[in-house]
């Protein structure tokens, strides 16, 4: 085993000396030591109750003969880190992630892993840095939270920056402001609707990284504890089997994912993390893929914010397994591939059925037939950007509109909150790319804000940088090449006609070619907004969006 590099012969008495500090028994380090990487932490509601799903995984693993030795993880809380500077250093702790796991597996020679992520960047960062080691890797999250409740209606995270728009036009008082504040997030769980971090959780099941029922099943159901028992149990069967991460997640897996991302209608931010878990498998993702798929695969899911559904209702209604199931009548997943499971995806979904077809749709009576997720590309965009075609209102699908351009995220919400945006603008958000942000921040609060004004059927933005899962409307982001690259969106001015065509995967600036050369000529490139920490050191390093915003080789 490969933890014999550290515990075997007379060379390795330091070594198991310091096993012997910390209480370990000679029977303890002779088994497989697997790694039980949790994030874990008191300022993340989807991790606060990562203590009580560690515990579960590590009894799984003594059950079956391993040794767990708990390591941790970091994790930034996007909805407490959005709105201020915070938010630059959300995406960033992806690489950190990965590049901590690999430190701690290879400095301490684990024979298999067990993930315990849950949110957004979390999930990818793990992942990465488990297909650097290629070991016996299971994931196994904290699981989704439940909706809360406000007025009578199910509510969720979206909402409440929603509700903050609906306030300051006067739509809302205060008192019922605060309704939404004290009960729109009921407790522990990565947020209810199809955000980032449920969106990358049921990627993980389409993977076949996850066991079944692994994306949907809710936080503080005991069915999540005992989930967590048999993933530790199951890398355990991994191990004895030697099937390794990189056996699972091949190109054919990647297909799926992006497939079964279509049809749940999940977050553009998997348009980010699934080229960059791709690349650490040896996988090109291209993402003109990401649009062949589109237009075979119907959209099948309407979760918040898209609809007024939630996790919990996918959990009720069959879970992804029934999205897949669905699926598989057209032919549109590779069923023979390896699982975690030990068995294949086809075997894994013989016994799944789809229980709601309200929830979910049937193949033949989708929501659209093509899927959630539209990457556009045109002059203003030549790289591609990314839109969540499944939040779009239909009335917004196609639109050409007068710009206002902004430099951040802050002037932006500004203008949106005076009032100074009206019916058919193209609100332009640059200089928030990865490297111009840096860090690329989400614009959750400009999107919610246009939101709960009511003028999310009638204005479009676009961004270098990117939106939360929980964003809905025509909210166009990744636009690459970005602004601090001398992506044209950089010499977008105030007025210019911007012409949007989702269905058609277009997007251009009706500006003429000599107009945008005078432009570029007399172009200053800005000085960078942050000079010196990490920040500054991973604008030096990061790619583009389109890339998957990872490191340069």
């Amino acid at each position: 085993m490969k933890s014999d590099s550290i515990k075997k012969g007379a060379a390795r008495v330091p070594n198991r000396s310091l096993f012997k500090a910390m209480g370990y028994t000679d029977e303890e380090i002779d088994r497989p030591l697997i790694g039980v990487v949790t994030a874990k932490s008191e300022i993340v509601p989807g991790h606060i109750n990562l203590d009580k799903i560690t515990e579960a995984v590590k009894r799984g693993i003594l059950m079956a003969g391993g040794t767990p030795i708990e390591i941790p993880a970091i994790g930034v809380c996007d909805g407490i880190a959005m709105g201020h500077i915070g938010m630059k250093y959300s995406l960033v702790t992806r690489e950190l992630i990965a590049d901590s796991l690999e430190c701690m597996a290879t400095a301490h020679a684990f024979d298999g892993l067990v993930l315990v992520p849950n949110c957004d960047k979390i999930v990818p960062g793990m992942l990465m840095g488990a297909l650097r080691m290629n070991l016996p890797t299971v994931v196994c999250s904290g699981g989704p939270m439940l909706a809360g409740h406000v007025n009578g209606k199910k509510s969720n995270l979206s909402v409440t920056f929603e509700a903050v728009g609906a306030y300051n036009a006067g739509k809302i008082t205060e008192a019922e402001l605060k309704e939404y504040e004290d009960h729109a997030c009921p407790g522990c769980g990565s947020c209810s609707g199809m955000y980032t971090a449920n969106s990358m959780n049921c990627m993980c099941e389409v993977l076949g990284i996850a066991l079944p029922g692994h994306g949907s099943i809710p936080a503080v159901f005991a069915e999540r504890i005992r989930l967590a028992k048999q993933s530790g149990m199951q890398v355990m069967e991994m191990y004895r089997k030697n099937i390794k991460i990189r056996d699972i997640l091949n190109e054919k897996a990647f297909e799926n994912s992006l497939t079964a991302d279509m049809a749940l209608g999940c977050s553009t931010n998997t348009m980010l993390h699934l080229p960059a878990i791709a690349h650490e498998a040896g996988v090109k993702i291209n993402l003109d893929l990401a649009n062949e798929i589109s237009k075979r695969t119907p959209n099948l899911c309407h979760l918040a914010p898209a609809g007024d559904t939630h996790m919990e209702d996918l959990y009720y209604a069959g879970g992804v397994s029934a999205v897949m199931k669905e699926l598989t009548k057209k032919n549109l997943l590779h069923t023979d591939l390896m699982t975690v499971t030990g068995m294949t995806i086809e075997q894994n979904l013989k016994l799944a059925v789809n229980k709601n077809p309200n929830i979910i749709r049937p193949i033949d009576n989708p929501y659209s037939e093509t899927g959630g997720i539209a990457v556009l590309r045109g002059n203003l965009a030549v790289d591609s950007c990314v839109v969540k075609r499944s939040a779009v209102a239909p009335e917004m699908l196609k639109h050409t509109g007068p710009a206002k351009v902004f430099n951040s995220e802050e002037e932006a919400t500004e203008a949106i909150n005076g009032g100074k945006i009206v019916k058919g603008d193209v609100v332009v958000i640059r200089y928030e790319g990865p490297k111009g942000g840096p860090g690329m921040r989400e614009m959750l609060a400009p999107t919610a804000c246009i939101a709960g004004m009511g003028l999310d059927k009638d204005v479009a933005l676009i961004t270098d940088g990117r939106f939360s899962g929980a964003t809905r409307g025509a909210s166009i982001g990744h636009v690459s090449p970005e602004a601090a690259m001398g992506g044209l969106i950089a010499f977008v001015e105030d007025g210019d006609l911007i012409s949007i065509d989702i269905n058609n995967y277009k997007i251009e600036l009706l500006v003429s070619d000599e107009e945008i050369k005078r432009r570029k000529e007399n172009w200053v490139k800005p000085e960078p907004k942050v000079k010196s920490g990490y920040l500054a050191r991973y604008a030096k390093l990061v790619t583009s969006a389109n890339t998957g915003a990872i490191f340069e080789e």
